[in-house]
Formats: structure tokens, C-alpha cells, sequence
């Protein structure tokens, strides 16, 4: 597995993380510099104390999922799930939710960067602060999924039955070719 992936997945999660502390900080009652109004709007009584800590827990488990792109235990289901355990994950089973969750990451960081520029929020100029610097680097969570799972499908997909194999390019030096036989 290449470094690169490893650490574009892992990134997945420092990614998000920032703006699930700040959501949890909110829930909290945490100041982060917005109006009373505001956090009134977002802690609807009741439900909306579970909300926004029910919505980091998701967010952070979605993105923890990405690591499974490039771990053994993204390609092989648990010995636990019956009928399932222990059988190879299809590629196409991980592959269309990633790459819906790469384009739904994608708009929702485009999205946040629009409403944040035209944003009416009651919020201190030090709180804008600090929530852009908790969301910001959401931008980047769904083109670094999106690269990770094209790197699993073609991992994947590489030397699978009915495909052609493709030579490992590592063994091949820089204008040398690889010639068997005569």
C-alpha cells in the first residue's frame, strides 16, 4: 500500500475532525463567539442536544470508514456479520458508497465555503474566527475520498478474474522491458 494513500485516507479524519469539535463545543455551551439567538437555533429544546453530538459521532465514523480503503479489513467483511464473515468485500459494494460520499463531501465543503461568505449569522468577528478555521479544512475531505477510492477500485480491480493482468510496474526499471522467452 502506498504511503501516500495511507495518509491521504488517515487525513480523511483530520479533515472532519475540526468541525465536529466545534459542533460539539456548541452542544456543550461552549462560547465560540455566537449569539444566544444562535445557539438557541441550532439546540432545538430537547432533541437538539442529541442532535449535534449524534451528527460528530456520525461524521467521524463515516470518515474513519475511509481508512478501510486501504486496510486489510476494507476488502474482507468481519468473521462476525453471519453469512457474510469472512468472504471478500465486493469491490462495488465499497466503491459506490465512497465515491457518493466523495461527491457529498465535495458539495458540502463547496456549500459551506458559499453560505459562510453570504452568511447572516450573529456571530463575533474572533467566533467567525475560529468556525472557519473548524471548517475549512471539511473542503478537502471529499477530493482526498475521492482519490483514495480510485486508488481501492484500481487496486481492487488490477489482476481480477477476466481482466487482463497488469505487470507491476516496480519490477520494470526505466527503458528496460521485460522480455520471456526467446
Amino acid at each position: 500500500m502506498p504511503l501516500w494513500a495511507r495518509r491521504a485516507a488517515a487525513a480523511t479524519l483530520w479533515t472532519s475532525l475540526p468541525s465536529a469539535l466545534w459542533r460539539l463545543a456548541v452542544a456543550l455551551g461552549v462560547p465560540v463567539g455566537l449569539a444566544r439567538s444562535e445557539y438557541d437555533a441550532m439546540l432545538i429544546p430537547g432533541w437538539g442536544y442529541l442532535i449535534l453530538p449524534l451528527l460528530c459521532a456520525v461524521q467521524e465514523a463515516l470518515a474513519f470508514l475511509t481508512l478501510g480503503l486501504v486496510r486489510p479489513w476494507g476488502e474482507t467483511w468481519p468473521r462476525w456479520l453471519p453469512g457474510l464473515g469472512g468472504r471478500r468485500i465486493p469491490v462495488r459494494a465499497a466503491v459506490i458508497p465512497a465515491a457518493l460520499g466523495a461527491f457529498a463531501c465535495t458539495i458540502y465543503g463547496a456549500l459551506f465555503v458559499w453560505t459562510t461568505l453570504h452568511a447572516d449569522m450573529k456571530i463575533t468577528r474572533w467566533g467567525e474566527w475560529v468556525m472557519n478555521i473548524c471548517y475549512v479544512p471539511m473542503v478537502a475531505w471529499g477530493p482526498l475520498l475521492a482519490v483514495v477510492t480510485v486508488h481501492y477500485y484500481r487496486r481492487r480491480t488490477r489482476n481480477a478474474p477476466g481482466r487482463k493482468p497488469v505487470p507491476d510496474r516496480s519490477l520494470v526499471r526505466q527503458g528496460e522491458t521485460n522480455h520471456s522467452g526467446g
